[in-house]
C-alpha cells in the first residue's frame, strides 16, 4: 500500500520523532511504501529514514522552491512545479492519507484532502495521527462542525482520529483492504 504522509519539515521534540519513527518502521516492516513531501529535513526526514530502514519503498514529490531539500536515495523523486501540483500528486499516489504534526503547510494539505473527501473526490481513508494530543482542538472543531451541522456526512466518514501509529495503520489497512 502507498501510503500518503502529510508531516512537518522541521526538527522537533522527542514527544513527536519518537512516534514518528516508531510509525515508520511499521510502514517499512509491513512492506509498505511512503509517499511523503520528498523532503530530507526534519519530521520528513526521520519517516523516510525509518521506511527505508525497515525495508519500504520511498517515493518523494518535492517541489521546485524546495529541491535543494529533496532526499538523495529516494526510490523516486519527482519534482512539481508548485504546492498545488504537489498535493494532487501526492494525493494520485497514495491508497491511503496520514496526518501527522505539523504547521501551516501540514494543515493546508489536510483541510484539501478532506475538503476533496468531503465532496467524494476521492474515497481514500484518511487518518490524523494525534501523537501527544496534538489535534485534540482539531478534533472537538471537527465534532462541533458535525454536531452544528457543518459536514454533510459523518465525522467518522470523513477522517479517523488514531493516538498512535498501531492504531493507524490498521485502520489503513482495514479500510484499503491490504494486509502486509
Amino acid at each position: 500500500m502507498n501510503i500518503c504522509v502529510f508531516c512537518s519539515a522541521a526538527d522537533l521534540d522527542d514527544r513527536y520523532v519518537t512516534p514518528a519513527r516508531r510509525f515508520a518502521e511499521l510502514i517499512g516492516k509491513g512492506g509498505h511504501a511512503l509517499v511523503w513531501g520528498g523532503s530530507d529535513t526534519g519530521l520528513m526526514k526521520v519517516m523516510a529514514d525509518g521506511v527505508q530502514e525497515a525495508g519500504g519503498k520511498l517515493i518523494g514529490i518535492s517541489v521546485e522552491f524546495l529541491a535543494h531539500k529533496a532526499r538523495a536515495g529516494a526510490d523516486e523523486m519527482v519534482v512539481t512545479k508548485d504546492l498545488a501540483e504537489r498535493k494532487a500528486e501526492m494525493l494520485a499516489r497514495a491508497d491511503a492519507i496520514v496526518i501527522m504534526v505539523g504547521g501551516t503547510g501540514t494543515l493546508d494539505e489536510a483541510t484539501e484532502i478532506l475538503e476533496l473527501r468531503k465532496h467524494g473526490l476521492h474515497s481514500k481513508p484518511v487518518v490524523l495521527l494525534n501523537t501527544a494530543g496534538f489535534y485534540d482542538g482539531l478534533h472537538q472543531q471537527f465534532r462541533r462542525m458535525e454536531d452544528e451541522g457543518f459536514l454533510p456526512l459523518p465525522l467518522t466518514d470523513l477522517v479517523f482520529f488514531a493516538a498512535d501509529g498501531v492504531g493507524a495503520l490498521a485502520y489503513l489497512e482495514e479500510k484499503a483492504g491490504f494486509r502486509g
